[in-house]
C-alpha cells in the first residue's frame, strides 16, 4: 500500500467513531437501551458532535463529512423502524444533524484562524 492512500490515525478513529454511531443506533443491547435518558435530541446531538469532531479532524472536506453524517442520521432513524425495540424520531435526526454540522463548523473555524495566524506572522 502506498503512502498516498494510507489512512492516518485520526482517519481510523473517525471510521471507528462512525461505526459506533451505527452500532448504537441499530444494535444497542436491551440492557444499555434501558439506561437511555429519553432526551433523544441531546443524546444524538452529543453522539454525532463527538463523531463528527473526530472525523473532521482527520478529513479535509469537513462540510462533506457533516452532509454525510446528516444523511446517515436520516437513514439510521429510518432503519430503526425495522427493529422491534426502536422507533424513528424526527428530533433524533435534528439532534444528530445539528451536532455534526456544529462540529464541522468549529473545526473549520479553527482551521481558518490557524491559517490567518500563520499568514499574519509571516
Amino acid at each position: 500500500m502506498s503512502t498516498k492512500y494510507r489512512l492516518s490515525w485520526l482517519q481510523l478513529f473517525g471510521v471507528v467513531a462512525f461505526a459506533l454511531v451505527v452500532y448504537t443506533s441499530l444494535m444497542l443491547p436491551d440492557q444499555l437501551e434501558r439506561m437511555r435518558t429519553g432526551h433523544w435530541f441531546t443524546e444524538h446531538f452529543v453522539g454525532y458532535f463527538i463523531a463528527s469532531l473526530i472525523i473532521c479532524l482527520g478529513w479535509r472536506r469537513r462540510f462533506l463529512v457533516a452532509s454525510g453524517l446528516t444523511v446517515a442520521a436520516v437513514v439510521l432513524e429510518g432503519l430503526q423502524a425495522l427493529t422491534p425495540n426502536h422507533s424513528p424520531n424526527l428530533l433524533s435526526v435534528l439532534g444528530g444533524a445539528s451536532g455534526a454540522w456544529l462540529a464541522a463548523l468549529i473545526v473549520e473555524a479553527f482551521k481558518v484562524a490557524a491559517n490567518r495566524g500563520k499568514s499574519a506572522s509571516s
